[in-house]
């Protein structure tokens, strides 16, 4: 089984590449079948630091959206779609319009709605936009970016928190990497991988210092990740024995143990 992941917010800002990015280097490092698409095409942030797993694809073209789904019923993957900001009118349009969840369903694809949000009010409106249009349609992941805010009090105590639990959305949090560092990340277009561990790649911009703070990142990133279950885990079960959790909850706060990031062996391809 194939899962499509839309990852967004609506809001410019909230950090919705970071989060594509991070998936897409967790399931790397677990060597879990993958195909990324970037669908900002301002940015184009997912090409710029995963090149070899991307490809672009633009939502106001219906031909090249419809291949979001093709791509996912050709073999059992999963689907990054790094959606970018004020993309909400045109991805329903082309959702409503092709009856994708539907035809989804018939497929056995499964859908995934992420919504990556900072503190403020814009974020807990946009995000109950998405609850009623698709909430009882698909799976919701709420990611409070903690990066980007660090009071969700608004959130928390909102009829719109209580709906998603209704929903059964998960709630995980994206812990807040060292600004210094996320911007020397960006600078050089690395894979988050290759600034953690990689000596020879960018020898001398990236302190010691530099690179355990992105180790430490992303082992705390991924505990939550991890809390995902079905979502990441398992496509068709052929990947790994075990068997994951039946629906989704609410994780945020809590703390998982998580294997250490590492260098996958090889270079994984998109089958």
């Amino acid at each position: 089984m194939s899962t499509i992941h839309f990852i967004g917010g609506e809001k410019g800002g909230v950090g919705k590449s970071v989060v594509a990015r991070l998936c897409a280097q967790y399931l790397i490092d677990r060597e879990l079948s993958f195909l990324a698409l970037d669908a900002d095409a301002s940015h184009g942030a997912l090409l710029r630091h995963y090149a070899d797993y991307t490809r672009s694809v633009d939502l106001e073209r219906p031909e090249s959206a419809d291949a979001i789904l093709t791509l996912a019923t050709e073999s059992d993957r999963r689907i990054l779609v790094d959606l970018p900001a004020q993309s909400e009118r045109q991805l329903s349009k082309w959702i409503a319009e092709a009856g994708v969840l539907d035809l989804a369903r018939e497929c056995n694809v499964g859908v995934v709605f992420w919504h990556v949000m900072d503190d403020g009010k814009d974020s807990v409106l946009t995000l109950d936009r998405l609850l009623e249009r698709y909430g009882t349609m698909a799976r919701i992941c709420i990611v409070k970016n903690l990066g980007r805010g660090k009071d969700f009090s608004f959130f928390d105590g909102s009829e719109t928190c209580v709906k998603a639990s209704k929903l059964g959305a998960v709630v995980i949090e994206l812990p807040e990497l060292q600004s210094a560092a996320m911007q020397k990340i960006d600078r050089k277009d690395a894979s988050f991988w290759a600034a953690a561990n990689n000596p020879d790649f960018a020898n001398g911009f990236f302190s010691r210092l530099d690179r355990q703070r992105i180790k430490v990142w992303l082992h705390c990133a991924y505990a939550q990740l991890r809390w995902l279950g079905e979502a990441f885990e398992r496509t068709s079960g052929r990947e790994h024995g075990r068997n994951p959790p039946n629906r989704f909850s609410d994780v945020s706060g809590q703390n998982a143990a998580v294997d250490d990031a590492r260098d996958p062996s090889g270079t994984p391809t998109y089958s």
